[in-house]
């Protein structure tokens, strides 16, 4: 299990979307998320987007292998799916926000965590002012928790710095990779 982290505006989506196209070991756990979808988000691909009620009816019934509550939308993985995916020999990637990622460290002590750190805070806020899909206020607040977030990142096992896209996406593979190959994943039998 891999779980991708990362501060608002460090390009999380983009640098999985990328990841999972190019691994040919990875499949991408869909989140559930109770926000509504921004102008290029789809249904099943990006999010499942529920109902704060279903959310929680979900939760309720421990269908959710993490759970957070973050800018006042919850988001949740589903635990079914990434269960049967492991149970296949499938690796699984999961886009989270720190909450989540401590969380499945929890569950899976064996996973892998990864934090995207952006080339500077100049850049996180142009990419989230970007989106033009957040108020004022919902921006300032999520570079406020940006830094906290970063202090964060030393519980994390690899850090990758995304300045360059491609080169990000290569560290993020070369990781995926290598840990693909430690002893306790390999099954060598002749």
């Amino acid at each position: 299990m891999i779980v991708l982290s990362g501060p608002s505006g460090v390009g999380k989506s983009t640098v999985a979307n990328l990841v999972l196209e190019r691994s040919p070991i990875l499949v991408k756990s869909v989140s559930l998320c109770t926000r509504p979808p921004r102008p290029h988000e789809k249904e099943g691909v990006d999010y499942y987007f529920v109902s704060p009620a279903e959310f929680e009816r979900k939760r309720q019934a421990g269908e959710l292998l993490e759970w957070a509550e973050v800018y006042g939308n919850l988001y949740g993985t589903g635990a079914d799916y990434v269960k049967k995916q492991l149970e296949g020999g499938r690796s699984v990637l999961l886009e989270l926000d720190i909450q989540g990622g401590k969380k499945v460290k929890e569950v899976f002590p064996g996973a892998v965590l990864i934090f995207l750190v952006p080339p500077s805070r100049e850049t996180a806020e142009k990419r989230l002012r970007g989106r033009g899909t957040e108020e004022e206020e919902v921006i300032r607040r999520r570079l406020d928790n940006a830094m906290r977030e970063l202090e964060f990142s030393r519980n994390y096992d690899y850090l990758v710095r995304n300045d360059e896209l491609d080169r990000c996406v290569s560290d993020v593979l070369a990781v995926v990779r290598a840990e693909s190959m430690r002893r306790e994943r390999t099954d060598l039998r002749f």
